[in-house]
């Protein structure tokens, strides 16, 4: 059996052992939304609850329970901090009245808070904390018929949790593709093995990794934007989470919160007790979910995030790190091949895609990120062909590339003045390994030159421009860099550009969308433009991945 002095130390331990690991926890984030890191969020939040039980010296099960369900709720940080809440919340609801506990009673109690949590997340995702968690109640239940035992239950439990883990790659593709398992999932295990630690051997686990975690609720960062461990994709602008007091008369129900919060966004969660609610929702109207918590109480905490902007800086940070990598692994090859080509572009796609057309290496560079004459000449130097044929994919390259020729001895550079991707991509085609390099060149310029180029983007601030006027954050569509439409909806831009882009000579669309665009976004923008154009022409939708452009369009 277990009592309150046991399921308290039980609650310090796990704190204590998932603070430990934090840092190789927040290692495992790969999801692409802006998030605090879920290591540092759970350890934060469990730093709380444990704060608080270290004011008590012991009482009941239930006494224990309620205490630490208070503290975590209270010290929540990010998506996963609230999961754990929810679930030791319902956890605690599961032991009401208790003094002691039983095996069954630990796995029961568990399943509720596993039931609490699935109920809070919108759209609950297999392959999370919610997984596992869900795996370990169920061979808890499972062992508690077997023997109530309380050691022999949580055991069941924690090898539940680690199977479950273990599985979180086949059910998050993105998980696989990382080589990396569920971060919130680690963090749960971690804080089922301090738990156990006290429940088999009664012995508190120590976080000795010198790295103390405080709980703070007082600073800036301590309610941390919890960008949806659940949702890959981004659909709504703001991430708004508040904490609103539950001091008007009559009290209102929190799930009528919760149901009007899913009609204006998506990955909500509302947890509540008998003083607070806590509240996260991705939303493009932040002042309608305030106004509606203002129903309930007074608003304690408040933090709203443009998670576009975060995504955004996040993902030109990780994209300059990368070519920073990139530059630094190039070194000069011997000129064995005939012919090599190097490209610029930006995104994974764009990348993937000019190499798989044979370009030896991909320079990162484009719109706002234009790559030095070094990094195009250690590029050229890096392929291993005699002469190297160079698409710039930008009329702002151009010139740096150029400026390669007379500093590269060894080899011909010959530089093609592409202007925009889909005219690289198409040069790329048009490449005949039967003529010589100066026959290509004429040929590989003269099919760039057929191509007309689509860009569906944003305005990054209010100006006036060609007669239009134009407001920051307005979807502009250009043809050849041209300004052609201002429009609202970024797919309805994509649609209408390529429209306006198509005549009666028309055989080909590239739909090209960039790393801001989902794919259901994408396909949506497919399927409309396959509806409005011929039916002999032939439409291919490409991830390019690329930043700033939400859409590049090719029409040969």
């Amino acid at each position: 059996m277990i009592n309150g002095t046991d399921l308290r130390n039980a609650m310090i331990s796990g704190a204590n052992n998932i603070a430990k690991h934090r840092s190789s926890i927040d290692k495992l984030n790969i999801f692409p939304v802006p998030d605090g890191d879920t290591g540092t969020n759970m350890s934060m939040t469990m730093a709380n609850a444990s704060a608080e039980l270290q004011k008590e010296d012991g009482g009941t099960v239930a006494e224990a329970a309620h205490i630490a369900a208070s503290g975590l709720l209270r010290g929540a940080r990010g998506n996963s901090g609230v999961i754990l809440s929810l679930l030791f919340r319902g956890f605690s609801e599961g032991v009401k009245d208790k003094e002691t506990i039983s095996g069954s009673d630990l796995a029961k109690a568990l399943s509720v808070g596993v039931e609490a949590a699935y109920k809070a997340v919108m759209k609950p995702t297999e392959g999370t904390i919610l997984t596992v968690s869900r795996v370990a109640s169920e061979k808890g239940q499972a062992a508690s018929e077997i023997d109530d035992d309380a050691v022999y239950v949580w055991s069941a439990i924690c090898q539940g949790a680690e199977e479950a883990l273990a599985e979180t790659p086949e059910q998050l593709p993105v998980l696989k593709k990382a080589g990396v398992v569920d971060a919130g999932g680690q963090g749960l295990c971690c804080i089922f093995e301090g738990m156990m630690s006290v429940f088999r051997d009664g012995v508190i686990l120590q976080n000795d990794s010198n790295e103390e975690i405080v709980a703070d609720l007082t600073s800036e960062d301590s309610f941390a934007s919890a960008a949806a461990e659940f949702d890959t994709d981004i659909h709504f602008t703001y991430c708004t989470e508040f904490i609103v007091s539950r001091e008007k008369e009559p009290a209102k129900d929190p799930e009528e919160l919760r149901r009007y919060l899913q009609t204006i966004g998506d990955c909500v969660v509302v947890v509540a007790d008998d003083d607070i609610i806590k509240t996260h929702v991705h939303t493009e109207a932040p002042n309608c979910a305030l106004e509606a918590a203002l129903t309930y109480g007074q608003l304690l905490t408040v933090k709203i995030d443009n998670m576009k902007e975060q995504h955004r800086r996040a993902k030109e940070a990780n994209d300059a790190a990368k070519a920073k990598a990139e530059k630094e692994a190039l070194k000069p090859a011997e000129p064995t091949e005939d012919v090599g080509f190097v490209a610029v572009a930006a995104g994974d796609g764009l990348k993937t895609l000019f190499k798989d057309l044979g370009c030896s290496y991909v320079v990162s560079g484009g719109q706002t990120m234009n790559p030095s004459t070094e990094d195009i000449m250690k590029a050229v130097l890096a392929t291993p062909a005699k002469t190297v044929l160079v698409l710039p994919n930008n009329k702002n390259i151009t010139m740096a590339a150029e400026q390669v020729i007379p500093l590269v001895k060894d080899r011909k550079v010959m530089v093609l003045p592409t202007r925009t991707i889909p005219q690289g991509l198409s040069a790329m085609l048009a490449y005949d390994p039967d003529i010589t390099c100066e026959a290509n060149a004429v040929k590989m310029v003269e099919s760039a030159g057929n191509v007309s180029t689509g860009t569906v983007t944003y305005a990054a601030r209010d100006s006036e421009f060609g007669g239009h006027r134009i407001k920051e954050g307005d979807i502009l569509g250009l043809v050849n860099g041209k300004l052609t439409l201002i429009e609202k909806d970024i797919v309805h831009t994509c649609s209408k550009l390529t429209r306006s882009m198509v005549d009666r000579s028309t055989a080909f669309i590239t739909i090209i969308y960039g790393a801001d665009i989902t794919e259901e976004q994408a396909n949506d923008a497919f399927s409309r433009i396959k509806s409005k154009v011929a039916s002999d022409i032939e439409i291919t939708l490409v991830n390019g991945g690329q930043p700033i452009h939400y859409f590049l369009i090719s029409v040969e």
